[in-house]
């Protein structure tokens, strides 16, 4: 029987690795062997130098990034490019930021792997929202009343999101995704859906790097208080009760990092 053209004799695998966050010291255990571990290495622009820095020197790395209202790599490319480099053998890492079950299009990935062929491994990391909480002094959940988290994101196949009426609920929490272009409309969306215009609500820019830093309002005047920064880096936008802790902790935490200290 002759052999299907164009699968080697040995097919390679692919890893959708969670980069987490930022940090390298963020990084699981797992992640970091898988990193160190592949022949090829497909990663997106926001995983960090210092991520970068931990590449094996014989590894092939190669940029696939994706950032919102930007130029980036399309989807059908990356999944060619991963199966391609499996046919030859190769361990393949696709490093994705936060974690790749989150908004990392990992189960389409999967699927399109699987379908050829491809053994696929998802290697979860921290999301986000975890890390935002630890860094800013906030925790998503509180037995006072913040007693459920919706993770959701302001994009979507069709553009932005519009279903926010059941989100309303002053008991939970939003956890926003690739929210912060379409903040102005989500946020009018839910005040007309019942949530109390001074809801808090934080901004967390570049969580877990070097320049992080937290923008603390209400859902009413988030839109206006991200206007006046200067955003090039990845926003993660929290709304909800729990964020007043946030809020609070937000001068204390400005002093340790004077000091050079972290918040424990």
């Amino acid at each position: 029987m002759q052999p299907d053209h164009g699968t080697p004799a040995r097919m390679g695998r692919v890893r959708l690795v969670g980069a987490g966050p930022g940090s390298a010291d963020l990084l699981t255990v797992r992640a970091l062997k898988a990193i160190q571990t592949a022949d090829v290495i497909l990663f997106d622009a926001l995983v960090g130098d210092d991520i970068r820095a931990l590449f094996p020197p014989g590894a092939r790395c190669i940029e696939v990034g994706k950032r919102g209202h930007r130029p980036s790599t399309p989807q059908d490319f990356i999944n060619r490019l991963m199966l391609r480099f499996a046919r030859t053998g190769a361990v393949v890492a696709r490093l994705k930021g936060g974690d790749p079950s989150i908004f990392g299009r990992a189960a389409e990935e999967r699927a399109y792997l699987e379908d050829h062929g491809v053994p696929v491994e998802v290697v979860p990391g921290i999301t986000t929202a975890s890390a935002a909480a630890a860094e800013f002094g906030f925790s998503l959940t509180t037995r006072a009343g913040a007693r459920r988290v919706v993770i959701a994101t302001g994009r979507t196949l069709d553009g932005a999101s519009g279903d926010w009426a059941a989100i309303a609920d002053p008991s939970t929490t939003l956890c926003l995704y690739m929210g912060c272009a379409d903040i102005s409309s989500i946020s009018q969306q839910l005040i007309q859906a019942g949530m109390s215009r001074e809801t808090p609500a934080i901004a967390a820019i570049d969580v877990s790097r070097p320049g992080s830093r937290l923008v603390s309002s209400t859902i009413d005047q988030l839109a206006d208080a991200l206007s006046h920064e200067k955003i090039a880096a990845p926003v993660f936008i929290c709304i909800g009760l729990a964020c007043a802790d946030a809020i609070s902790a937000a001068p204390e935490l400005s002093l340790l990092r004077a000091a050079g200290l972290q918040a424990c």
